[in-house]
């Protein structure tokens, strides 16, 4: 089926989980939409975070999207399950796919959960890692700078190191864990300065690609994986400034984006 794939975010952070839908489906089309304007999600409430994710939602329905990603943490822990329960098409997080990844790593059964305020709060990833395996230990730990700091295009160097290292002190003080998952799509933008102040003992674990097989697995399931060959023509959507959102997109992406539009969602 020809249809694209839709992939919200609050922002520049989903991106890390297009980049590897674009790799592991390179003939699939994405139409991307990242709510920059209202980004950070994870400081507001449950209500609002499932109201703006309702109009992401129907901005990309009127595209005729065949299948969803809630590529936010925060998002996917407020309201993963009313878009499953309301939409006709299949729809998919990224909390449990990075829950089944980190339980595949860890050898000693002790996972640390960074995320926004929201996910944290939530519980989403202790409840998804206890459901798999009922005896796996987890510290979580909220990382609020994390997500401006992105969105601002931070992404490495002494500002971003120190900001990092700062937010990092309690979980490297549970000295116990050897898996770390980043319970936000931002974070794999930092990823590098994460895996430097945590040390080499512990595996970073991100949900893009886990999502991206278990897209895979459910457009095969429905049989409406694009079968055919062409060079998809991605579109990208912001509703915040086009400038640090190209930027960013181009680099992650490894591709120039030729085509990004800001848009007026909130209706």
């Amino acid at each position: 089926m020809d249809q694209p794939i839709g992939v919200i975010d609050s922002g520049v952070g989903g991106l890390t989980v297009a980049s590897e839908l674009m790799r592991q489906l390179p003939n699939e089309q994405l139409i991307y939409l990242g709510d920059t304007l209202r980004c950070p999600y994870g400081p507001r409430s449950e209500q609002e975070v499932i109201t703006y994710t309702w109009q992401m939602v129907r901005f990309l329905m009127e595209k005729n999207i065949k299948m969803l990603v809630v590529a936010c943490n925060t998002a996917t822990a407020f309201a993963l399950e009313n878009l499953q329960n309301e939409l006709p098409i299949p729809v998919i997080g990224v909390i449990e796919p990075g829950a089944r990844a980190a339980i595949k790593t860890t050898q000693n059964l002790h996972i640390g959960v960074i995320g926004t305020e929201g996910t944290i709060k939530s519980e989403a990833y202790p409840k998804a890692l206890k459901d798999i395996n009922s005896k796996i230990h987890v510290n979580a730990h909220p990382c609020p700078r994390f997500v401006p700091m992105v969105e601002q295009g931070i992404l490495s160097g002494e500002a971003a190191m120190e900001v990092v290292s700062e937010t990092l002190v309690p979980m490297k003080k549970q000295n116990h864990i050897d898996t770390l998952i980043l319970g936000c799509t931002h974070y794999p933008l930092i990823r590098e300065t994460i895996q430097e102040v945590m040390g080499d003992r512990v595996t970073i674990i991100s949900s893009g690609e886990e999502t991206a097989r278990e897209v895979s697995t459910i457009l095969g399931y429905h049989q409406k994986l694009y079968t055919g060959n062409r060079k998809p023509a991605h579109e990208f959507y912001t509703t915040g400034k086009l400038e640090v959102f190209e930027t960013i997109a181009g680099e992650w992406l490894d591709q120039p984006v030729s085509v990004i539009t800001s848009v007026v969602i909130d209706y």
